[in-house]
């Protein structure tokens, strides 16, 4: 089925056969019984999936979300667009103007894991941020892997499977490529995936499932803190052996802390391979950069060309520095904006406009935010213990090398996304026929 569906009246495109299902399909929900023997296969460890509800119990969604092969389409001009600005000079010494030095090091890796997070609209896409260490892919896997349909029509209606063997191996060729652009003759012998107290962040879980991935490749792998590691001579060390790529999951984007100064000198000293580095932060990730990418007439002036440059204008939402000089236009607007700090990551020290008192807006003006005009996300309506309920929703593309590697949704309820949510979480996206 694909193109123009008609369905009982009138004429339906993919976009509204998409708000349909996300409105009323119910047929399609994750196998508990495969999700557990998925999770704990790939672990090697019996009563982990029984751990991980009563531990993480909102961390992964029972219901997928739709989403039309229109909007993917549009989502991948985004994202060519983007990285065609990131290509140009003016641009590059723009975004590298705002961050501290480190960034300016290129060591010539691309970044693994970019997440690129949408909104859907009756006018497309939009872009609502970019998060160059976007966590969740390995959970995902699992999520979409144990879809199950309640018949056959419904079965065959979706689009969107895919073998957890397949995108595994993809993701380790994925860090192998990494490790070449920065040594091309190097060989990807051990991993260090990295983090700031690793066994408390929220998605520890996926630490293991990428350490597990590692090894089934022949790769050694660690989890560990930055304070862990030692030089010795050029080398970067973890309990007493080399690593030759460290996967990086801290919101340390430029290695600031004194934790980090180990491995801080060693990605200065070109000693080890790091992805994602503080260059892709500063190329992708900075909210500031939202300023721009919304700007059509400045990205003009940085040398894009006019296609480029409207793609990206109208699927970044209106984005503006806070600052002292429009604070008082900013506050009578508030309502219709959305407030983030220029470094920050997930939903941490973000305001919905409309919730503002004046406490939180003087704190604001006294850090460095930007203001995005507010994009409403689309919703889920979905069924949790009995009854019916709407969740928000936003869409993450997870892409290397300018290509979607994977999609993925998170479903919650409230002012931003988070995991405190009865029925939501990561949740698999299935995409209507072409």
């Amino acid at each position: 089925m694909g193109g123009l569906v008609r369905l009982k009246s009138g004429v339906m495109t993919n976009d509204t056969i998409a708000e349909a299902l996300n409105r009323s399909c119910h047929c399609i929900s994750v196998d508990q019984v495969a999700l557990q023997r998925s999770l704990e296969a790939s672990l090697g460890e019996s009563g982990a999936f029984s751990r991980l509800q009563e531990s993480h119990p909102h961390l992964l969604a029972k219901s997928p979300v739709f989403v039309s092969r229109e909007h993917i389409d549009q989502m991948k001009a985004v994202i060519r667009a983007l990285d065609h600005v990131t290509g140009l000079e003016g641009f590059r010494d723009l975004a590298l103007g705002w961050v501290p030095a480190i960034a300016r090091s290129n060591h010539g890796t691309l970044g693994a894991f970019f997440g690129y997070d949408f909104h859907l609209t009756i006018d497309g896409p939009k872009l609502i941020e970019v998060n160059t260490n976007a966590g969740g892919a390995l959970l995902l896997l699992h999520v979409a892997d144990a879809q199950q349909a309640c018949c056959q029509a419904v079965e065959n209606f979706v689009v969107g499977r895919f073998s957890i063997t397949d995108l595994e191996t993809e993701f380790v060729n994925m860090f192998r490529r990494e490790l070449a652009l920065q040594s091309p003759r190097a060989d990807l012998r051990r991993v260090a995936i990295v983090d700031e107290n690793p066994a408390e962040q929220y998605l520890s879980p996926e630490f293991a499932l990428f350490k597990q991935m590692f090894e089934e490749h022949g790769i050694d792998a660690i989890i560990a803190g930055p304070d862990e590691f030692v030089r010795d001579g050029k080398r970067l060390l973890v309990n007493g052996d080399a690593v030759d790529l460290v996967y990086n999951r801290l919101t340390d984007f430029y290695l600031q802390s004194p934790a980090c100064a180990v491995l801080r000198e060693a990605y200065e000293q070109a000693a080890v391979v790091l992805t994602p580095s503080p260059r892709t932060h500063a190329l992708y990730a900075n909210k500031k950069l939202l300023t721009v990418l919304s700007d059509a007439a400045l990205l003009r002036e940085l040398g894009a060309d006019a296609v480029h440059a409207t793609v990206l204008a109208r699927a970044v939402p209106k984005t503006e520095l806070v600052t002292e000089a429009n604070a008082d236009d900013l506050w009578a607007r508030r309502r219709h904006l959305f407030f983030k700090p220029n470094w920050g990551f997930g939903s941490r020290g973000t305001y919905k406009g409309a919730k503002l008192t004046k406490r939180t807006w003087a704190s604001i003006l006294e850090a460095d935010y930007v203001a995005q005009e507010l994009v409403p996300p689309s919703e889920r309506l979905l069924i949790v213990d009995g009854d019916q309920q709407s969740m928000k929703l936003d869409v993450r593309c997870y892409v290397y090398d300018g290509e979607i590697q994977l999609l993925g949704a998170r479903l919650y309820r409230g002012q931003t996304t988070n995991f405190r949510t009865d029925g939501g979480g990561l949740a698999a996206i299935f995409t209507t026929p072409d």
